[in-house]
């Protein structure tokens, strides 16, 4: 048993020193910048700091922003998934490389490709005018913004329900149509209930990249929005105000695992209340 119990330990040592070096130390001066000044002193300003209005203001943003399209890339994706795991095999593995394509690219790509694509002199105005209707100005908008969340993080919705929901055994639901269960009713007390493991997870997966994205925000908001991760990186590089830029860092960091510990206590009680 020792022997084995240090074989163990062997094992899991790299994992346990790359935690350390990537994980703990980049913690620990994240917390030091956050509670020093420019001297090095002990003190609470830069956290005082973010009550000014412009901070609060990108937290909002933040906030609301992600949370639109949270749910937007639910509501697209969820019917998608359950279509997806209905499908024969071959429609299925096909169905998941073209989820998986964006994936394979560049996140920077995709977006400058999205804000070339949308531009008063894009490909979406040209169709526009020879439709004779007038150009809009897309760039520079929430809904801008919110679509290059919605476009680059969907996939990440998707694919956490199909996995959940191929594995509804089709008994279930012939068992409960049998039992006189429409539509409505199959899906609300089988398929939803079943699923909700993968909505959980897939919800998280979409607001933690879009609560602290900020490429997005600069290439398809054209500057003129300023979500929490564009403030982060506009203290740290544009100001050299490291300490400012921890406190946005550490607070940003603190609402994530909120999130992150809100949606698990939901699955968990989804969990426990799955067949009552």
């Amino acid at each position: 048993m020792k022997k084995r119990s240090l074989l163990q330990r062997l094992i899991g040592a790299p994992y346990v020193l790359w935690a350390a070096i990537f994980i703990v130390v980049p913690l620990f001066i994240v917390a030091y910048y956050t509670f020093t000044d420019a001297d090095g002193g002990l003190t609470l300003e830069n956290l005082k700091s973010l009550t000014e209005a412009e901070y609060r203001k990108s937290f909002r943003l933040s906030i609301l922003y992600s949370l639109a399209a949270t749910v937007i890339s639910l509501v697209i994706a969820y019917p998608f998934a359950y279509v997806m795991s209905r499908k024969r095999e071959r429609t299925q593995k096909i169905m998941m490389v073209l989820v998986m394509l964006p994936l394979w690219m560049s996140l920077l790509i995709l977006t400058y490709s999205w804000m070339n694509i949308l531009e008063r002199n894009g490909l979406v105005n040209n169709l526009l005018t020879s439709l004779g209707v007038k150009r809009l100005n897309l760039i520079g908008t929430p809904g801008a913004v919110i679509f290059g969340m919605v476009y680059n993080y969907i996939p990440y919705m998707i694919l956490p329900i199909y996995s959940v929901m191929s594995k509804i055994d089709p008994s279930v639901l012939e068992a409960a149509e049998d039992l006189g269960s429409g539509g409505v009713s199959k899906l609300y007390r089988i398929i939803l209930p079943l699923s909700m493991p993968g909505v959980v997870s897939g919800i998280t997966m979409v607001f933690v990249p879009s609560v602290s994205t900020f490429y997005i925000s600069q290439k398809l908001g054209d500057g003129k929005i300023l979500l929490i991760g564009d403030m982060i990186e506009r203290q740290i590089q544009a100001q050299n105000n490291y300490n400012v830029g921890a406190a946005l860092s550490l607070v940003l960091m603190v609402l994530i695992v909120l999130s992150m510990a809100l949606m698990k206590l939901f699955a968990g009680e989804t969990d426990d209340n799955l067949y009552v």
